[in-house]
C-alpha cells in the first residue's frame, strides 16, 4: 500500500485519524479512496457531502504535497511509518485515535517488550530529578524503553538518565522532526537518535504550537505499558497524559510528594482520586508490572495454523491470534482486504468453527 496515498489522506481537511482508517477500510486501500466517485464515498459511514467534496477537490493537491514530503523525509533520514507498517507501534495501533502515519528518526524499535513513559512538571525540583534517576537506575535491569517529551524538567531528566544507564529512550515531538524543541536540548536529542529515537505525527517544517502538545501527549501515553508522573502541579501536560493513559486502560503511577509543595499536588490528587497507583519505591513498578529481570527482547513468533486455510483466512486468523478480538472495520483495514471481503471470509471461518461473532461487530477465535 502506497505510503504517499496514506500520507495524502492526512492532508485533506476534515479527515482525521479515525476517518482516514475508515476510508481505507471501506475502499480497500488508500489509493482507491482517491479513485472513488462521490456517489460511493457518500455510502461510507460519517462521510457526508462536505467531506466527499473535499476528498475529490483536494485529492490532487494532497497527493502532490505527500510526494514532496516523502522525498524530504528520505533526504533527512526520516522514516514514515504507516498504520499498516509492521514497525508501527502495536500499542498505538490498538487505539482509535492513533495517528495514520508517524515520522521517526532513530535506532530503537517501537515495539519493545516493555515500555514506560515518564512525565512531569517543567519546574522539576531536585527531589523530582533524583526520583527520576532512581527509577531509571532501578528498572534498568528489566531493559525497558523509556518515553517522554524532551521538555524541561522531568522529561529531559528521564532522557538523560536513560542515556546514562544505556537504556533506549524516545522523545515524542509536538512539531516536525526538523525542529528540536526546546532548542537547548538539541545535543541530547542527537544522542537519542543513536540510542533511541525521535517520533512525531507532524510532517517536516511543522513548527511547535501550543495546540499540538495535548495531541502529542496521547502518543506518549499510548506508546507505553505504564505512565509514571513524577512531579506535577494541579494543571499541565503531565496530568493530561495521565488522564489519557487511564482512558486507554494503561497503568498509571504517581510519586507521592510533600503536601506543601505545589509540584506534588498533581501527583497527590491522582492518587487521592484513584487515578494512579501510588509509587513509594522504584521497585513498585517492577512488582506491579510483573516484569522479570534480565529479560531480553524476543521476536514475536506468529503461530501458524495446522489446518488447511487459504491465504485470506490465514491473514484474518493471524490478526485475531495477535489481538484476541477485533472490530470488523479494523479487520478490514489491517488485512487490506476491505470490509466486504473480510465479512465473507469471516462467514466461511464461522462455518469452519474457527471464529465467533461478538457484540458490536467484533470477532474472536474460538
Amino acid at each position: 500500500m502506497s505510503i504517499t496515498h496514506q500520507l495524502a489522506l492526512t492532508f485533506i481537511s476534515g479527515i482525521g485519524c479515525s476517518l482516514s482508517k475508515q476510508l481505507i477500510s471501506y475502499c480497500g486501500s488508500a489509493e482507491k479512496v482517491f479513485q472513488m466517485p462521490k456517489s460511493k464515498l457518500l455510502r461510507i459511514p460519517n462521510i457526508g457531502e462536505i467531506l466527499a467534496d473535499q476528498i475529490i477537490s483536494q485529492g490532487k493537491e494532497a497527493l502532490q504535497k505527500a510526494e514532496k514530503e516523502v522525498l524530504k523525509c528520505e533526504k533527512e533520514g526520516v522514516s514514515i511509518l504507516s498504520y499498516l507498517n509492521k514497525d508501527y507501534p502495536t500499542r498505538l495501533k490498538q487505539l482509535e485515535d492513533a495517528p495514520t502515519v508517524l515520522f521517526y528518526r532513530g535506532k530503537a524499535g517501537l515495539n519493545h517488550s516493555k515500555v514506560v513513559s515518564i512525565v512531569g512538571t517543567r519546574q522539576a525540583t531536585n527531589y523530582g530529578k533524583r526520583v527520576v534517576e532512581d527509577i531509571i537506575h532501578t528498572i534498568k535491569k528489566c531493559n525497558p524503553l523509556v518515553v517522554s517529551g524532551l521538555a524541561y524538567g522531568i522529561d529531559i531528566a528521564a532522557h538523560k538518565a536513560s542515556l546514562q544507564n544505556n537504556l533506549p529512550t524516545i522523545a515524542v515531538f509536538a512539531c516536525g522532526l526538523d525542529f528540536i524543541y526546546p532548542p537547548v536540548h538539541k545535543s541530547i536529542a542527537e544522542q537519542m537518535i543513536l540510542e533511541g529515537g525521535l517520533l512525531t505525527e507532524y510532517p517536516l517544517q511543522t513548527k511547535p504550537d501550543p495546540r499540538q502538545f495535548p495531541q502529542r501527549n496521547r502518543i506518549i501515553a499510548g506508546l507505553a505499558d505504564a505512565t509514571i508522573v513524577v512531579e506535577a502541579g494541579t494543571k499541565g501536560g503531565a496530568l493530561i497524559t495521565a488522564e489519557i493513559a487511564n482512558q486507554y486502560n494503561r497503568e498509571v503511577f504517581a510519586v507521592a510528594g510533600n503536601i506543601y509543595n505545589k509540584y506534588s499536588a498533581g501527583c497527590n490528587n491522582l492518587i487521592k482520586e484513584h487515578k494512579a497507583n501510588i509509587l513509594t519505591s522504584p521497585e513498585d513498578i517492577i512488582t506491579f508490572m510483573n516484569w522479570k529481570e534480565g529479560e531480553v527482547e524476543k521476536d514475536r513468533v506468529v503461530k501458524k495454523l495446522t489446518i488447511d486455510l487459504d491465504a485470506e483466512e490465514q491473514v484474518i486468523y493471524d490478526l485475531l491470534m495477535k489481538h484476541k478480538e477485533l472490530h470488523l472495520d479494523e479487520l478490514g483495514w489491517q488485512s487490506q482486504l476491505g470490509v466486504s471481503k473480510v465479512a465473507t471470509v469471516l462467514l466461511n471461518m464461522e462455518f469452519k468453527n474457527l471464529v465467533k461473532a461478538l457484540p458490536g461487530k467484533k470477532f474472536a477465535l474460538l
